[in-house]
Protein backbone atom coordinates (compact mmCIF):
# COMPACT_ATOMS: atom_id res chain seq x y z
CA UNK A 1 0.00 0.00 0.00
CA UNK A 2 1.17 3.52 -0.99
CA UNK A 3 0.90 6.30 1.85
CA UNK A 4 -0.11 9.34 0.47
CA UNK A 5 2.82 11.79 0.90
CA UNK A 6 2.51 15.57 0.92
CA UNK A 7 5.08 17.41 -1.20
CA UNK A 8 6.80 20.44 -0.30
CA UNK A 9 8.95 22.68 -2.41
CA UNK A 10 12.26 24.02 -1.55
CA UNK A 11 13.33 27.72 -2.57
CA UNK A 12 16.93 28.40 -3.42
CA UNK A 13 17.07 31.92 -2.82
CA UNK A 14 20.79 32.81 -2.33
CA UNK A 15 20.52 32.83 -6.34
CA UNK A 16 22.02 29.59 -6.77
CA UNK A 17 20.21 26.90 -8.33
CA UNK A 18 20.67 22.97 -9.72
CA UNK A 19 22.10 24.27 -12.87
CA UNK A 20 24.77 26.09 -10.99
CA UNK A 21 23.71 29.24 -12.48
CA UNK A 22 22.92 32.16 -10.20
CA UNK A 23 19.70 34.42 -10.69
CA UNK A 24 20.33 36.80 -13.49
CA UNK A 25 19.29 40.35 -12.84
CA UNK A 26 18.16 41.38 -16.55
CA UNK A 27 15.72 38.12 -16.70
CA UNK A 28 12.41 38.99 -16.21
CA UNK A 29 10.33 37.65 -13.39
CA UNK A 30 7.88 34.93 -13.68
CA UNK A 31 4.37 33.68 -12.37
CA UNK A 32 5.62 31.24 -10.59
CA UNK A 33 8.54 33.19 -9.11
CA UNK A 34 8.60 36.02 -6.70
CA UNK A 35 7.98 39.70 -7.55
CA UNK A 36 10.73 41.34 -9.02
CA UNK A 37 10.62 43.77 -6.20
CA UNK A 38 11.07 41.13 -4.08
CA UNK A 39 13.97 40.01 -5.93
CA UNK A 40 15.66 43.62 -5.56
CA UNK A 41 15.27 43.52 -1.69
CA UNK A 42 16.88 40.29 -0.96
CA UNK A 43 19.80 41.36 -3.12
CA UNK A 44 20.02 44.08 -0.84
CA UNK A 45 20.52 41.53 1.85
CA UNK A 46 22.66 38.72 0.68
CA UNK A 47 25.68 41.46 1.06
CA UNK A 48 28.21 40.86 3.81
CA UNK A 49 27.05 41.73 6.95
CA UNK A 50 29.65 43.19 9.24
CA UNK A 51 30.00 44.57 12.87
CA UNK A 52 29.16 48.67 10.73
CA UNK A 53 26.39 47.37 8.96
CA UNK A 54 25.12 45.90 12.06
CA UNK A 55 25.71 49.41 13.75
CA UNK A 56 24.12 50.77 10.91
CA UNK A 57 21.11 48.73 10.91
CA UNK A 58 20.66 49.57 14.99
CA UNK A 59 21.15 53.19 13.81
CA UNK A 60 17.99 52.87 11.16
CA UNK A 61 15.68 51.28 13.69
CA UNK A 62 16.26 54.19 16.58
CA UNK A 63 15.27 56.77 13.64
CA UNK A 64 12.72 54.89 12.57
CA UNK A 65 11.88 55.20 16.17
CA UNK A 66 12.56 59.11 16.56
CA UNK A 67 9.94 59.31 13.47
CA UNK A 68 13.02 60.93 12.11
CA UNK A 69 12.10 57.73 8.68
CA UNK A 70 9.45 56.36 7.81
CA UNK A 71 8.32 52.92 9.25
CA UNK A 72 8.84 50.27 6.53
CA UNK A 73 5.61 48.71 7.01
CA UNK A 74 3.03 51.82 7.14
CA UNK A 75 5.00 53.90 5.05
CA UNK A 76 4.07 56.45 8.49
CA UNK A 77 6.76 59.02 10.55
CA UNK A 78 5.82 58.01 14.06
CA UNK A 79 7.68 58.70 17.28
CA UNK A 80 8.07 55.75 19.91
CA UNK A 81 10.33 57.57 22.29
CA UNK A 82 10.76 54.28 24.61
CA UNK A 83 11.89 51.56 21.65
CA UNK A 84 14.65 54.18 20.65
CA UNK A 85 15.81 55.09 24.06
CA UNK A 86 16.13 51.02 24.12
CA UNK A 87 17.99 51.16 20.57
CA UNK A 88 20.48 53.60 21.74
CA UNK A 89 21.36 52.00 24.69
CA UNK A 90 21.73 48.87 22.63
CA UNK A 91 24.22 50.97 20.87
CA UNK A 92 25.81 52.18 23.98
CA UNK A 93 26.44 48.31 25.46
CA UNK A 94 28.28 47.68 22.26
CA UNK A 95 30.66 50.55 22.53
CA UNK A 96 31.57 49.35 25.99
CA UNK A 97 31.84 46.09 25.73
CA UNK A 98 33.42 45.94 22.03
CA UNK A 99 35.59 48.46 23.70
CA UNK A 100 39.37 48.16 22.38
CA UNK A 101 38.39 45.29 20.02
CA UNK A 102 37.24 47.73 17.03
CA UNK A 103 39.19 48.95 14.37
CA UNK A 104 39.38 52.70 14.62
CA UNK A 105 36.68 53.34 11.91
CA UNK A 106 34.47 51.14 13.86
CA UNK A 107 34.95 53.16 17.19
CA UNK A 108 34.67 56.66 14.64
CA UNK A 109 31.30 54.99 13.57
CA UNK A 110 30.15 54.07 16.88
CA UNK A 111 30.77 57.24 18.30
CA UNK A 112 29.33 59.38 15.70
CA UNK A 113 26.11 57.34 15.41
CA UNK A 114 25.53 57.58 19.38
CA UNK A 115 26.17 61.07 19.12
CA UNK A 116 23.55 62.42 16.90
CA UNK A 117 20.95 59.96 17.96
CA UNK A 118 21.24 61.46 21.09
CA UNK A 119 20.78 64.74 19.82
CA UNK A 120 18.27 63.77 17.73
CA UNK A 121 16.35 61.95 21.25
CA UNK A 122 16.91 64.99 23.12
CA UNK A 123 15.30 67.08 20.18
CA UNK A 124 12.06 64.25 19.69
CA UNK A 125 12.03 64.07 23.48
CA UNK A 126 11.39 68.11 23.44
CA UNK A 127 8.33 68.04 21.03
Amino acid sequence: MEEEQKGFKITDKRGIFESGEGTDPDKGCTQEEETCEQKGEEEVFTGVLNFSTFILSLTTSALVSLGELPDPLSKEKAANLPLAQQTISIIEILKEKTAGNLTEDEDRLMSTVLYDLRMKYVQAARN
